[in-house]
């Protein structure tokens, strides 16, 4: 498991560390994202269908960004709590945005009072090599995000930027 860095003005909250890990499949990637914290201390978005879903972001949500070496197009996956999903494509730095093409995301998590783990599969056609980036936005339930990630750019945290993506992936 990676370790993802908190941006440097948010507050260390609820949760204490974010640890992500993926690894490219024969049909995609499989994903790993533990919190660890006081888990009861954050907003989870309530449990539902797991279908594409818009504005993930917004609440606490886990993400990936994909993007093959040599390539200004990206791919981005939000991945909630709660079993919902979204996929993104991006012809350059956030431009062109579109559904991504996705067979199947499938998300499990099992929860504690000491933390949270997220699996999800994703079946999806990702190119490799790829540069990674794994984030994180976590709100605590007094309303204050925190922002998580394996790298940021100077500034806002702004997880669409190269800077993120700190991790290249082959399929080996």
């Amino acid at each position: 498991m990676k370790p993802l860095m908190l941006h440097h003005p948010c507050d260390l909250g609820p949760i204490k560390a974010v640890t992500a890990n993926i690894e490219a499949s024969e049909v995609g990637l499989e994903a790993n994202f533990h919190l660890d914290g006081a888990i009861d201390r954050i907003r989870l978005p309530e449990t539902g269908p797991s279908e594409r879903t818009d504005g993930l972001w917004k609440s606490t949500c886990l993400e990936i960004f994909w993007q093959p070496l040599g390539q200004p197009a990206y791919t981005e996956f939000n991945l909630s709590p709660c079993g919902r999903w979204a996929a993104y494509g991006f012809d350059h730095w956030r431009e062109g945005m579109h559904e991504a093409a996705v067979e199947a995301i499938t998300i499990s998590t099992l929860q504690s009072d000491r933390g949270l783990t997220l699996k999800a599969c994703i079946a999806a056609p990702l190119t490799a090599p790829a540069q990674v980036g794994l984030s994180a936005v976590i709100e605590n339930a007094d309303g204050a995000i925190q922002y998580w990630a394996l790298a940021f750019p100077p500034g806002k945290p702004d997880f669409h930027s190269e800077a993120c993506r700190q991790w290249v992936l082959d399929r080996e």
